[in-house]
């Protein structure tokens, strides 16, 4: 599949394509079942040309399979939900349990994430208020087996992504700003949530694609992620993602619009 948008935009990386598939992809990249990994960062090597994929048993973190769709993870997080609000907030040490549970992984996990369980991430204030925000979260249980990132060119015939992914500098996610509003009658069809960055491409954009208007998704403001990406993709990428109507949507109002015109090839020519 080719993209005009893609072409236009002269992105540095590949728009990716987010399958839902019931069986592997050969030589997929895949963390190994129950290892830390960031989601984040398999999505910058498909970015890259790689073809990534993720199970129930293989999403790397409790947020990712949280955010590809397997479900509410945070249930098993340690601690359970109550270790997870206070993780993200303002931690574990002299909760309960918490500081039992910190030195019991401490032979299994890395220094970073019981540094963070005991003293908090702090990414929200309280661990009551991390509670409203997992209940606002869109918990989705996906019917298949694996999520599968790839580049948008290496989908094959009769394959429908889920979602698109792209990732832009702030020129580019301008320019797809202003395309997603192009033959829209109202002027919000791109909002950027408080969300973790596998999120903001995964389970907030599955529930666009189910909305009869369905919106674009701005994600990578989650700097825990950033921290890998930047690295791999450089320091000025963020996310965009659409619901692949949306896309299609997006494409057919490529020919036209102001990407042929004379401001967008300015920007072009000065970055």
């Amino acid at each position: 599949m080719e993209s005009r948008i893609a072409g236009r935009l002269r992105l540095d990386f590949s728009p990716l394509a987010l399958l839902w598939k019931d069986e592997r992809p050969e030589n997929a990249l895949q963390f190994a079942p129950g290892k830390w990994g960031c989601v984040m960062a398999m999505a910058a090597a498909a970015a890259k040309g790689r073809t990534a994929c993720f199970s129930r048993e293989t999403f790397g973190c409790f947020g990712g399979g949280v955010g590809l769709g397997f479900g509410n993870r945070y249930l098993d997080f340690p601690g359970g939900l109550e270790g997870f609000c206070r993780f993200l907030s303002t931690g574990n040490a002299g909760c309960g349990e918490g500081e039992k549970i910190a030195e019991a992984l401490g032979p299994y996990t890395r220094k970073e994430f019981i540094d963070d369980f005991l003293h908090g991430e702090r990414y929200i204030r309280s661990p009551e208020l991390v509670r409203s925000f997992i209940e606002k979260l869109p918990m989705t249980d996906i019917p298949a087996s694996f999520v599968v990132l790839k580049p948008i060119a290496e989908t094959d015939p009769g394959e429908e992504p889920v979602v698109i992914v792209f990732f832009v500098n702030p020129d580019q996610l301008s320019a797809l700003t202003i395309l997603a509003n192009y033959g829209r009658e109202d002027m919000d069809n791109v909002i950027i949530p408080y969300a973790a960055g596998c999120q903001t491409m995964g389970i907030i954009p599955y529930r666009e694609a189910r909305s009869p208007n369905p919106r674009a998704v701005v994600g990578m403001t989650d700097i825990s992620a950033r921290k890998y990406t930047g690295r791999l993709l450089g320091k000025d990428k963020l996310t965009f993602t659409v619901p692949y109507r949306m896309f299609l949507e997006m494409e057919e109002h490529v020919p036209g619009s102001f990407l042929e015109g004379a401001v967008w090839k300015s920007l072009l020519t000065t970055s």
